[in-house]
């Protein structure tokens, strides 16, 4: 095969063919309601955020205007089972630059939140969540790091008040939406 039938091919498989049943045309409106996200029909895909965004400079894949434009054409199937909204690291420099003061990580937070609504989250925000839960903490830090803290004369950690976090899981309700999720 010569090269440029390669490439020809290439380009091929990378298009992404839309179809008017991917679309639903009231998500962009349900998006709308939620808290934060209000601001979404105003992008007008200037391209700031994903130019400014630490992570789009690092990652080929996130590019939190197209995020936009999805949730605007309505792709909310494709945008919830799609893990690259986790890449989002809340950073807010999208949101400091943008013109028409969108509010793109409050839109990634509750496509976020759509998604674990679904029943879906990635196995990484489980097992921190779990980790919360059990310990206080996110990452369950080992008996060695412990003692290597204290060995350095390092402060001894502070102790989470696990009845507290236990009781706010369950107030929120995040309890059973933990029990209920699927990686």
């Amino acid at each position: 095969m010569a090269e440029t039938e390669k490439i020809q091919e290439r380009g091929t498989k990378q298009k992404t063919v839309l179809k008017i049943t991917d679309m639903d045309p009231k998500f962009k409106y349900e998006i709308s309601k939620i808290p934060g996200a209000e601001k979404v029909m105003l992008c007008f895909q200037c391209g700031t955020c994903t130019a400014d965004c630490p992570i789009a400079r690092f990652d080929d894949f996130y590019r939190p205007r197209k995020l936009i434009r999805m949730t605007q054409l309505g792709l909310k199937d494709r945008l919830l089972s799609n893990d690259v909204i986790w890449l989002c690291s809340t950073c807010f420099t999208c949101v400091d630059h943008c013109p028409q003061d969108v509010g793109i990580a409050s839109i990634v937070r509750a496509l976020r939140n759509l998604t674990v609504e679904g029943g879906r989250m990635p196995v990484g925000y489980k097992e921190q969540a779990s980790n919360i839960l059990k310990t206080g903490y996110a990452y369950v830090i080992s008996d060695l790091r412990l003692k290597k803290r204290q060995q350095k004369g390092l402060p001894a950690l502070p102790k989470a008040n696990l009845e507290s976090v236990a009781k706010l899981f369950d107030i929120t309700g995040f309890s059973k939406t933990l029990e209920k999720v699927r990686t």
